[in-house]
Order: structure tokens, then sequence, then C-alpha cells
């Protein structure tokens, strides 16, 4: 008996619809899992390159050689590509003696902006799969589950003894759909709330130093302009 009511055993005898189902949700799950850790790796990487950049950018480092050591790099990215495209914006302004500062700095902080935004897009990449996953995964289950039990009745119903050990594979058959369901939802919806919180983190931290890098960029032009 035991042996009969073996998980791989009711999957093997579940109906074509419930094992579309289960089947459907079990690559669900590897590829959320696949997700999770490529985003793991990609936002570990941009925190520890966010601190290694605020490190260096507040040690007193000179700007323009700061940029010449970002704009030489193979792969700029975080806080480097703003700090990049807001000095490259600068730089390129201000060689108009013409230029207002007000409209120096106007272009800084668009080309800022701009990276910024580039880089919290480049963060939240594949995050809506997990967010999908985590949300229509319990009610694929339930699907598969549903049907998997009205074809235990209805085969009980043509039955011409009903017993419980008639109906019970059915109706287990058809519950581990629900149950590979939320297998698949609940570690899609965790790291999805996980990388979203880290998500937003390094979107305050990027604003954060753009408005910084913006006053002393300030100071510079209006110092030009005296």
């Amino acid at each position: 008996m035991t042996e009969e009511l073996s998980i791989l055993s009711l999957v093997l005898k579940a109906g074509p619809v419930v094992q579309l189902v289960m089947a459907s949700l079990v690559l669900a799950s590897v590829f959320s899992w696949v997700v999770i850790f490529q985003r793991a790796r990609v936002l570990s990487r941009a925190q520890k390159h966010a601190r290694m950049f605020e490190d260096t950018f507040w040690s007193g480092a000179e700007l323009v050689s700061l940029y010449k050591q970002v704009a030489n790099a193979p792969n700029v990215i975080g806080l480097e590509a703003v700090f990049k495209a807001g000095f490259q914006e600068f730089t390129r302004l201000r060689q108009d003696v013409r230029s207002d500062p007000d409209a120096v700095m106007e272009g800084v902080h668009r080309a800022m902006r701009v990276a910024r935004a580039r880089e919290e897009e480049r963060l939240e990449a594949h995050l809506p799969f997990l967010a999908t996953v985590g949300s229509i995964s319990p009610y694929v289950g339930l699907f598969g589950t549903v049907w998997g039990i009205m074809n235990s009745f209805r085969g009980l119903a043509a039955a011409k003894q009903a017993t419980l050990a008639t109906v019970a594979p059915g109706i287990s058959e058809a519950l581990i759909a629900t149950a590979i369901g939320l297998f698949a939802a609940i570690p899609a919806v965790i790291a999805y709330n996980r990388f979203n919180a880290k998500v937003d983190s390094l979107a305050v931290t990027y604003e954060n130093f753009a408005d910084e890098f913006a006053a002393i960029l300030h100071r510079r032009v209006h110092q030009r302009g005296e």
C-alpha cells in the first residue's frame, strides 16, 4: 500500500491534465531558482561595488583622475556609471565658456538621472518573473487539484462499490499539484521581497550619491563663474 501511494507513483498515475500542471509548476520552480541565484549574485556584486566606489570617492580622490580610471574600466556599473555620466556631462558643458552654470547643472542632473534609471532597470531585471511565479503558482496547482478531484469523483460515481481506498489515490495525486504549486511559489515570493528591498536600498544609495556629487559640481561651476 505504501508503494502504491508513493509520490512518484501518484505522479505517474495522474491524468494528463494534472501531469501537465505538475510539469509546468516544476519548470517554473526550476527557472525561478535560476533567477534567484543569478539575481543574488548581481545584487551582491552591486552592493559591494557601491561600497568600494563610495570609499574611493570620499577618500579625497581627484575627480579628473577618478573619471579617467572609471572611463577606462571594461564594465562600468552602479555608482561608477552615475559618476561617469554626471562628470562627463559636466565636462562637456563646461567647455563652452558661454554655458550658464544653472544650465550646466541641469544637464548634469539629467545625465545622472538617466544613468540611475538604467542601473535600477538592470537591477530589477527578471524580478517580475519571480513575482509572477509567486502569485500564480498556487492557483495553477489548485486548478490541477480541482481537476484531479473532479475526475476522481467521476470515477467514483461509475464504480459499483464506493470506498475510501477507491477514491484516495485520485485525491492524493490531485493534492500533489497544490503542494508543487506552493513549493514553487513560496521561494519565489520570499526572494522577490528580499531582492526588491535590496534594489530599493541601492536606488536610495544612487540617489543620495547623485545629490552629493551634484553639490560638489555645483560649487565648482559657480566658483568658475565668480
